[in-house]
C-alpha cells in the first residue's frame, strides 16, 4: 500500500512539473518589466483582471478587446503569445 501511495505521489509530482508552461531561456534581466509588460497588453486592448509570473513566464487572466474572457501565457522578453484559452 505504502508503495502505491508513493508511486502516485511520483506520478502527480510529474504531471505538475510538466502542466507549467515554458516561455523562455532568458535570464530574468532580460525580461520587460512587468509594469511595461503591463502596459503594453493594455495598449492591445486587454484588460487584466488577474496577473501571475509562473516559471519563465508571464501570464494574464482578463479579457480582450471584445470583451472575451482569455488565459494567456507570455514570453516576457518580447511579450509574444506562448499559448491562449
Amino acid at each position: 500500500m505504502k508503495q502505491l501511495f508513493l508511486i502516485s505521489l511520483m506520478i502527480l509530482s510529474g504531471a505538475s512539473a510538466l502542466a507549467k508552461k515554458h516561455c523562455t531561456d532568458e535570464p530574468k534581466e532580460k525580461w520587460m518589466t512587468e509594469e511595461d509588460f503591463k502596459k503594453k497588453v493594455e495598449a492591445e486592448g486587454y484588460k487584466i483582471r488577474k496577473f501571475k509570473q509562473p516559471g519563465t513566464c508571464y501570464e494574464i487572466y482578463g479579457t480582450d478587446k471584445d470583451g472575451k474572457k482569455v488565459e494567456i501565457y507570455f514570453n516576457p522578453v518580447d511579450g509574444s503569445i506562448v499559448k491562449s484559452k
